[in-house]
């Protein structure tokens, strides 16, 4: 059977609506440059009236009337004067034409003398590395222009390049990651230190974008995320690199900001994650609020190896099982631990073979945070205890499938006394604080697309969850609300976070008071 044409109006339907919005743009762009005097001198019209009113408001009012009597003066001698009507109305719309042009300054063609001096500076920068002897029309020349090698630049307020669209040869070993180190390398130091750039390599276009980052907000404070059960937030990021918003608030103010969600439970690909940073850039926070998240849905065991009391605001609420700061204490928490997830393991193994659905008890999340469990390591060899870490073997791994977390946080310059169970299953990894390129690609498995800048505010670092991507990271403020150093706003927002003491807790402070001598 013949196939029957489409209609006209389907057939070329496109057509014709792209050719009459072209006919249309261009009837209002003539009418826009027929009317044009006419919108200058009505523009204008209106800025006068507008003079005329502020200086009818400014005057006071026991001058009014005079004003008023002059003008009606001026108005009569107009009216009398041969031809007076139409040279007061010539001028009048001459005033309105220099009153209502267009008043915003010009912007320049190109880069001022300073700027153009940046951008031949990168240019010589680069032709050793983008040159060879051998080509016959090379983009970059000693002597050269670079106006064809960077099709795109724009400069901030103190003329350093921000943003800069860098055009090299097909021959340049863009795969190559040592190659591509060199000219990230270069960039940085000509384009001015201190900043944070991030490099995008177009290795089809032979291209490669380089975009300064603005920094991350510090000032978002511990709440309640919009998140499902199985999501913790690990801090936040820039706006292209994940596609979702979480929206915070910021005092009286709610603004929406990416966040970098880390998702855990029995599909999850990453379920452990590991810590590492320098004193200070903000570890012990990360696993505060972590914390704070886990105990919406779950019970928290937590080790304190640093015995600095960074989480006695916990002690006792409800979901927190213990916070041990001592090896005894540890070590006991984590055999208990292990024990518990073959019971969840065995008991939803028999569920399944009796076609039943999980109990309930197996399905609550369990967390175990370990901050810095190496410094516990030599105090249990002395008591004759084993080793901490030595204890979350089977937690790691097998308890993606009983609902297991385990967290550990742990200092660079502790990084050798980790286990080799604890760096094969924490495949979700974070850095914070200021580290070397190398340090931070050995412990996230990949560089990061940004340069690392020297100092850092605390809870700022790089994230990167499994295979996927290196993301630029700042842990929300969750101090410790004990810490008279704390700010009023950020401590009341972690009280308001806090669970509430369990029953066994306040009993215990009861009998405690009751037993107190009366003075």
């Amino acid at each position: 059977m013949a196939r029957r044409p489409l209609p006209r109006i389907l057939s070329n339907g496109s057509a014709q609506i792209a050719r009459s919005r072209e006919l249309a743009r261009t009837a209002a762009d003539s009418a826009t440059d027929v009317l044009h005097p006419l919108i200058v001198i009505s523009r204008g019209l209106r800025r006068l009236a507008a003079a005329g009113r502020r200086k009818w408001a400014d005057t006071p009012k026991d001058r009014r009337g005079p004003l008023l009597f002059l003008v009606a003066s001026v108005v009569l001698v107009v009216a009398l004067v041969p031809y007076g009507p139409l040279l007061a109305v010539i001028s009048v719309m001459a005033a309105a034409a220099w009153h209502g042009r267009d008043r915003a300054p010009a912007e320049p063609d190109g880069p001022d003398d300073s700027q153009t001096q940046r951008l031949q500076s990168l240019y010589d920068a680069l032709v050793p590395y983008f040159s060879t002897a051998d080509d016959p029309a090379p983009l970059y020349a000693h002597g050269g222009e670079w106006e064809k090698a960077f099709p795109t630049y724009e400069f901030d307020g103190t003329s350093r390049v921000s943003h800069l669209v860098v055009r090299y040869p097909a021959y340049f070993t863009d795969g190559e990651a040592g190659s591509r180190a060199r000219i990230e390398q270069l960039l940085h130091a000509k384009s001015g230190r201190g900043r944070e750039y991030h490099f995008a390599w177009d290795e089809e276009g032979n291209q490669l974008t380089v975009t300064v980052l603005p920094p991350l907000p510090t000032d978002i404070a511990a709440q309640r995320f919009v998140t499902s059960p199985g999501e913790t937030v690990l801090g936040f990021t820039d706006p292209t690199q994940v596609q979702r918003t979480l929206p915070l608030n910021h005092g009286e103010e709610q603004r929406d900001v990416p966040p970098v969600v880390w998702r855990t439970g029995p599909r999850s690909t990453e379920p452990h994650l590991l810590v590492m940073g320098e004193p200070g850039s903000g570890t012990t926070t990360l696993l505060r609020s972590i914390a704070l998240q886990a105990l919406q849905y779950g019970d928290v065991l937590i080790v304190d190896g640093s015995g600095t009391g960074e989480y006695a605001c916990l002690t006792g609420r409800d979901g927190v099982l213990a916070v041990e700061c001592a090896a005894s204490g540890a070590v006991a928490s984590l055999e208990w631990a292990g024990q518990e997830t073959e019971r969840r393991l065995i008991a939803a193994n028999h569920a399944r073979q009796a076609g039943q659905p999980i109990p309930d008890d197996t399905r609550r999340p369990l967390w175990l945070l370990l901050d810095r469990p190496g410094a516990l390591a030599h105090l249990a060899a002395a008591d004759g205890r084993p080793d901490p870490q030595s204890l979350l073997q089977v937690p790691l791994r097998h308890g993606r499938a009983a609902n297991v977390t385990v967290v550990v946080a742990e200092q660079f310059d502790s990084a050798d006394t980790l286990s080799e169970a604890v760096r094969q299953h924490t495949r979700a990894r974070v850095v914070l604080g200021p580290a070397p390129s190398t340090q931070l690609e050995a412990v996230l498995g990949a560089p990061p697309h940004t340069t690392p800048v020297p100092v850092m505010p605390p809870g700022r670092g790089y994230a990167r969850l499994g295979t996927g991507p290196v993301h630029r990271l700042q842990v929300p403020a969750t101090p410790d609300p004990h810490d008279d150093a704390t700010n009023d706003a950020q401590r009341q927002a972690v009280l308001e976070l806090l669970p509430p003491r369990s029953a066994q807790t306040l009993v215990k402070q009861e009998k405690e008071q009751e037993q107190e001598p009366v003075a």
